[in-house]
């Protein structure tokens, strides 16, 4: 059975990433792609993607702009129909309220505090409340907004749970299985317990898609979030 796991589809070319995809679709529900994929090679790669698994796909483009500007960004990728698309929370209000107007059969992703800032990192960009405050003022004025899902380091989800409601989707980056090394990720949790703290989609990228037999990796870690959830 299918685990609720986006793997982060961060290849290094097109023909790697549909291999991947091939590869992983019995064991995750989602493949999240993101800016590198898209930038490199182009909407088409969307659909070549898409043509190799039936998973779902997480178009992970992290949208950031004026409201017009992201408007016009989300009416271009309307035709792809992600099941998510992402946006950054601090981009306010009407940001996101015109993301999600735009495609309204894509679940909006508002991305609150990427798990590569830190507290040092966060105060350094003008962010006076810690990382937990942070996330949970952001996760709430997204889904006042308009968006359905929320990205949060594990460390958060359990506050924004209480503070959204259970009919929001948290997806949680940073997940690393007991043994694999955090990398450039600063807030991290195992899948156990990211799940207990109330995620719903976990977020996971090198783990799998650096081991040596991907099948395999896909297959264990699965197999593990699976077993939790039972």
């Amino acid at each position: 059975m299918k685990a609720p796991i986006a793997l982060a589809l961060d290849a290094p070319d097109l023909d790697t990433a549909c291999d991947w995809a091939l590869k992983v679709t019995p064991f995750v529900s989602t493949l999240k792609i993101g800016l590198e994929t898209y930038l490199r090679d182009g909407k088409s790669a969307i659909s070549k993607i898409k043509a190799n698994t039936d998973c779902e796909i997480f178009l992970d483009l992290k949208l950031h702009d004026i409201p017009a500007t992201v408007r016009g960004a989300c009416k271009s990728i309307k035709d792809l129909n992600p099941k998510y698309l992402t946006v950054h929370a601090s981009g306010g209000t009407e940001m996101i309220k015109v993301a999600s107007q735009e495609v309204p059969e894509t679940l909006i992703v508002a991305v609150t505090i990427l798990t590569s800032i830190d507290q040092k990192n966060l105060s350094q960009i003008g962010f006076k409340d810690d990382p937990i405050t942070a996330a949970v003022n952001l996760a709430k004025l997204s889904v006042a907004a308009g968006a359905r899902a929320i990205v949060c380091s594990p460390q958060e989800v359990s506050e924004i749970r209480k503070s959204v409601g259970s009919e929001i989707i948290l997806i949680t980056p940073g997940i690393r299985p007991l043994g694999i090394e955090a990398n450039d990720q600063q807030r991290t949790a195992t899948p156990e317990d990211a799940i207990k703290a109330g995620a719903d989609l976990l977020v996971i990228g090198r783990p799998i898609t650096g081991a040596k037999d991907i099948v395999l990796a896909a297959k264990t870690i699965s197999e593990q979030v699976n077993k939790i959830l039972s």
